[in-house]
Formats: structure tokens, sequence, C-alpha cells
């Protein structure tokens, strides 16, 4: 009895040991870690085919975004802060780049496909900038690319109405080369200046 014991008290202690370090690596992704995005082989794949609906309600694949280097954000368009202020940056870091800007298509991905139609994606990225494209999707789609980018999100309720909801999601900016491939992770909450030194030495 007392070694069924041992073993069973051992077993949910390895159970919650895995459950923490499953929420710990969830929380580090959730607060826009990145440590462990990396360019090299030995990380995990970032990137690759999808298909969505740009805010003109144009079906759009990853294919018509190859020959120039892409700035990819997930977010959704009623966020209260960290979202505006990830793409205000981006677009001011594109500001400063100059000419050297023509080479970067900045792409937001909404990760709040019901809420976030073309025409509402539309304005949200107006907003920011004229050449900011913005992307929407079925639930699937949505899911798929978010994959495919390694990206956390989860619906959050806050309240009985259908729209009482927020999203938690990762907060990264992810550099891809005019090929397809990942090239680094931007963070999002550098300053403008330094986000455009950033991008700019890692331009081949």
């Amino acid at each position: 009895m007392k070694t069924t014991a041992k073993r069973g008290a051992a077993q949910a202690s390895t159970v919650s040991y895995a459950a923490l370090g499953l929420l710990a690596g969830v929380l580090l992704l959730g607060t826009g870690g990145v440590l462990w995005l990396t360019a090299s082989g030995d990380g995990p794949s970032i990137g690759g085919a999808f298909t969505l609906e740009n805010d003109a309600g144009q079906i759009v694949t990853a294919r018509d975004f190859r020959g120039k280097y892409m700035l990819v954000y997930f977010g959704y368009t009623v966020c209260p802060d960290v979202c505006p202020t990830a793409l205000n940056a981006m677009t001011a870091a594109l500001q400063k780049l100059g000419p050297k800007a023509r080479d970067l298509t900045p792409i937001f991905i909404t990760v709040d496909p019901a809420r976030d139609t073309p025409e509402v994606v539309r304005r949200y990225t107006a907003a920011f900038s004229p050449n900011l494209i913005g992307l929407t999707g079925t639930p699937a789609e949505i899911a798929k690319v978010a994959r495919e980018y390694r990206v956390y999100y989860a619906k959050h309720v806050t309240g009985p109405g259908p729209d009482d909801y927020s999203m938690d999601h990762s907060s990264i900016i992810y550099l891809m080369g005019p090929d397809g491939r990942f090239i680094a992770p931007i963070p999002a909450e550098q300053s403008p200046a330094a986000m455009a030194a950033d991008i700019e030495r890692r331009l081949s």
C-alpha cells in the first residue's frame, strides 16, 4: 500500500511539473517571448503556405507575397493596446527606413475572424498606413496560418454577450524573406528607431 501510494504521488508530481512547464511555455509565448524563434535549422520552422482573404475581399496565398520581404503581425482590431502599439511602431519604423521600405510588405493577420471581416480589417489597417495589408479568413484558415507561424492565441470570455470577449495572443513581428523563409523575430515592443535598425541590418 505504501509503495502504491508513493508511486501515485510521484506520478501526480510528474504531471504537475509537466503542466507547469506547459503553462510557462504558453505564458512566455503569450507575452511575446521570442527566445525560441530562430532562423537556424535547430529551431522550429516558421511560416508556410496559407490561403486567406485580403481587406478587399480577394483570396490571396503566401505566393502572392513572393519577391519582397514581409513584416507579419498577428492581432485583432479591437485589441486595446498591444496591437496598436506594435503596428504604430512598425509603421514608423518603415518610414524611418526611407526608400528601403519599398522592399518590405507589412501585413496584419487577424486572430479574431468572427469579428474581423474584410471591411473591418480594411478600416483598421488604413488608420495606420495605406501600405499595411490586412488579412482575415475562416476560423480554420486562421488556425492553420497561426500554426505555420507558431502563433499563440486564445479567446478570453469577459461577459455573457456574443462579443464579450478579448483575444490573448503573442505579440511578435515576423521578418520573412523574399522567398517566404523566416529570417528573424522583430520584438514588437522596440522603439521605431530601434526597430528600423533591427530590420535594416537583416536585409541583404
